[in-house]
């Protein structure tokens, strides 16, 4: 008994080892992001989307005018004189787009900006990030052997279990050849930033769970919660930089002159369009699931406490996520919220799930208090 308790601390030491070591190369593929992006921004390409975004306001303001013109709205018809016969052709109707949606903005050319050397330091970057990932699996794994469960009975194994699909998922998109490379850097930072509080903060020694919690519907609620979170967030860094360029086209559509950080930055991402799609089409796959993890989860409570749902905090607050999850895809079928509006509830229904995450575990006592921190 004496040597499998040694073994087990043994292999919760060398797993610790392994989260700091990813850490260290998480920190060169941040470098190599930063770099990335300086030498994107000494290239011409990285103005290219600017300028057809001004060109294609300058050709929408033209028409609108010709429009005005003629009387806007109107539908005009055309009658075309073919060997004597008068024939009326189909009449031309002009619908204007959704709000935050403007077509025609090309995508930007990404965080190298066409740049070589730049586009260099990106793929140095993502090699970087995937030999970090790998030493990030090699710790959660570790941890679930040193514990023999399920690698996340407490904050700082979910801290890092989460970290890690999060990386997962950014890389899985990559390998589908999915041009997400522009949401690296962010994604780097937040996971070294995660990993780091789990160290410092939420670090608990590695051991068993109550006997009550000890199910394997463990592993299909908290997996199913920590996979819809790593996905929700992709989706809610998507959104925030989404209202950053949509508020850039629509400076450049009135006419204004972008700023430093504009012309550095916000040109070289996709148009407001593209994110915002990219978002919706995350986070809408994503709720059948999240509705499913919270069903697990009140199976599981009848299986360990004897009741489907008594608002423990950490209930109340996924079901608080679950309605601001389904308010926002509401919002993108309703008019008049779609757009700018619909985004801000997202990154509210974000927000909520981070305060589940970890302001639920540090402020409040519940059922769910089960490990610590």
């Amino acid at each position: 008994m004496d040597i499998a308790v040694a073994a087990n601390e043994s292999l919760a030491e060398f797993s610790n080892l392994l989260i700091k070591s990813a850490m260290a190369v998480y920190a060169l593929a941040f470098v190599a992001h930063i770099v990335e992006w300086v030498f994107g921004s000494r290239s011409k390409v990285a103005r290219t989307a600017a300028a057809l975004t001004a060109q294609g306001a300058g050709r929408s303001g033209d028409a609108r005018t010709a429009a005005a013109g003629k009387g806007a709205d109107k539908v005009s018809v055309t009658v075309r004189t073919s060997g004597g016969t008068e024939v009326l052709e189909r009449p031309r109707v002009v619908t204007r787009s959704a709000p935050g949606r403007r077509a025609g903005v090309p995508d930007g050319p990404g965080a190298a900006g066409g740049d070589e050397r730049g586009d260099l330091y990106g793929r140095i970057a993502v090699s970087l990030t995937v030999l970090a990932f790998l030493l990030h699996f090699a710790a959660v794994l570790t941890r679930a052997l040193s514990v023999q469960r399920a690698p996340w009975g407490n904050m700082y194994e979910f801290s890092t279990a989460f970290s890690m699909v999060v990386v997962g998922a950014y890389l899985a998109f990559l390998v589908a050849k999915k041009d997400i490379r522009w949401i690296g850097l962010p994604l780097v930072t937040t996971v070294l930033l995660d990993l780091g509080l789990a160290i410092v903060v939420f670090y608990t020694e590695s051991d068993q769970l109550v006997p009550a919690l000890d199910s394997y519907w463990m592993w299909i609620h908290v997996s199913l919660a920590i996979v819809c979170g790593a996905l929700f967030y992709l989706g809610a860094v998507s959104t925030l930089l989404y209202l950053f360029r949509d508020r850039h086209e629509a400076k450049l559509e009135a006419g204004g002159r972008p700023g430093a950080f504009a012309t550095s930055v916000l040109e070289r991402l996709p148009s407001s369009a593209s994110l915002d799609g990219f978002a919706y089409r995350i986070n809408a796959a994503v709720f059948p699931f999240w509705t499913f993890t919270i069903i697990a989860g009140a199976i599981w409570a009848e299986n360990a406490w004897g009741r489907y749902w008594g608002w423990d905090p950490k209930e109340t607050w996924s079901f608080i996520t679950w309605v601001g999850y389904a308010a926002y895809l509401h919002a993108r079928a309703t008019a008049g919220w779609k757009g700018r509006k619909a985004a801000y509830l997202a990154l509210i229904a974000f927000l909520c799930f981070l305060f589940n995450y970890y302001g639920v575990n540090i402020f409040f006592e519940g059922l769910h208090s089960y490990g610590g921190v």
